[in-house]
């Protein structure tokens, strides 16, 4: 079997809370449970588990997503934290050697980032992908993954986004195109 990871991408406040500055909304809270329970399998297990949150600085005016959607995920904001249970999981496995929470600047948590040594050190073949928004960061980050050879697991209870119509398009092209094992409630 392929040494595998969970790659957990931006389950924050701001993506997911109700006044977050761009939240998935109720689609976003909905799959609180299953990202938690991913993670503590995960953990479980021994595999490793990153966390790859967005970070904007306020005022950046240069950064391309500044022109796409309101500023979020600001440095020093609250908007940072992640979500619900998650963050009372990641308290209590901060400083174990499986956790890692990585800051990233672009949807991708490949772009601009060690990601890609981190799990080639452990030898991970496999990346199973959680989180918010599906259509965005976390297609990007697949993307990403399918062109650096990773095998890709996408577990469709834990992923949302605010825009249903592309969060349907995304599990289509995660199996369709990049050859991505979609998990369904049942399979």
């Amino acid at each position: 079997m392929a040494k595998r990871a969970l790659l957990n991408v931006d389950y924050t406040y701001d993506f997911v809370a109700d006044d977050g500055k761009l939240t998935c909304g109720k689609p976003g809270q909905e799959i609180e449970e299953a990202i938690v329970n991913l993670t503590k399998e995960f953990l479980a297990t021994g595999e490793f588990v990153v966390l790859a949150i967005d970070k904007h600085l306020e005022n950046d005016v240069l950064h391309p997503e500044m022109k796409l959607f309101p500023p979020h995920n600001i440095e020093g904001t609250s908007g940072r934290d992640l979500f619900g249970s998650l963050a009372t999981l990641y308290r209590q496995y901060e400083n174990d050697s499986n956790m890692y929470y990585m800051d990233k600047t672009r949807y991708s948590a490949f772009a601009g980032t060690n990601l890609d040594m981190k799990l080639r050190e452990r030898g991970i073949e496999e990346v199973h992908i959680c989180g918010v928004c599906t259509d965005i960061c976390v297609l990007h980050t697949a993307i990403d993954a399918y062109n650096k050879g990773y095998a890709i697991v996408i577990h469709a209870d834990a992923v949302a986004s605010f825009n249903a119509a592309g969060h349907d398009w995304a599990l289509g092209h995660f199996e369709n195109t990049l050859g991505a094992k979609v998990i369904r409630t049942g399979n």
